[in-house]
């Protein structure tokens, strides 16, 4: 007699339906809806950032486009318009979604790879600048107003790994500055509120700031002029030894 093949069912010839019932109602041997293992997703870098002890983000969350606020976007967003058909020139309308693309870059200063959604433009920024901890670690205003709440986090973990810390420690020395130790602060809040009030009343009296001291054979002269838009505003022209420094 020749071999047959394995049956693929589960019941027998002699299984009656009863039993293939209480077979079937059994959740031991229900057969799940796909035998493929679930895949592993990495959680992305800045959720691994503890959220208590990263400082608050001075330009606040996103609110037109909230998916900016979990990657690196550079104030990338949706654009709206129309789609215009060329022979009777009817309009639809669409959007435009940013390239937004999902990436490991290395950061040296942590070791470790970086996962993060950034868009293509950020990621030529950060080929051109040389790795991911330079672009994060930008100090000018548009920097900052480009890494938004993800990119602050980032920022902050890398700005406490030992490699960042010795880096400003040699640009501190490189400027003559002392070593900066952990209770140093620009200003507390109260003092700043004192300085920005002494500011504003200078300002509303029309006073003039002068920046250091001022020796005997400097002058100061005050010139005022018109603007394009006509408004009056106050030049102030340096003059030492007949050198011009505006």
């Amino acid at each position: 007699m020749p071999p047959t093949a394995p049956s693929r069912c589960c019941f027998s010839s002699s299984t009656t339906l009863s039993d293939a019932y209480t077979f079937i109602q059994n959740p031991a041997y229900r057969r799940p809806l796909s035998t493929t293992t679930s895949l592993f997703r990495q959680t992305p870098s800045y959720l691994t950032v503890p959220a208590d002890r990263v400082p608050e983000y001075p330009y606040g969350r996103f609110r037109t486009y909230k998916q900016a606020n979990q990657g690196l976007f550079a104030g990338s967003k949706i654009r709206f318009g129309n789609v215009v058909a060329e022979e009777y020139g009817n309009k639809s309308r669409t959007t435009w979604l940013p390239n937004r693309h999902t990436k490991r870059l290395w950061s040296p200063s942590l070791g470790a790879f970086i996962r993060t959604r950034l868009t293509a433009r950020v990621l030529h920024t950060i080929d051109h600048l040389g790795g991911i901890d330079e672009y994060l670690l930008g100090s000018k205003a548009q920097r900052i107003k480009e890494l938004g709440p993800a990119g602050w986090a980032l920022r902050w973990k890398i700005i406490q790994t030992p490699a960042v810390q010795e880096r400003f420690a040699r640009e501190r020395a490189a400027l003559g500055l002392p070593p900066k130790t952990e209770g140093d602060e620009l200003l507390h809040e109260p003092i700043a509120g004192a300085v920005l009030s002494e500011v504003n009343g200078m300002l509303e009296r029309g006073d003039e700031f002068v920046i250091g001291e001022v020796q005997t054979n400097e002058k100061f002269v005050r010139q005022d002029a018109v603007s394009r838009t006509g408004h009056t505003y106050c030049k102030l022209c340096y003059f030492v030894h007949m050198n011009v420094h505006i």
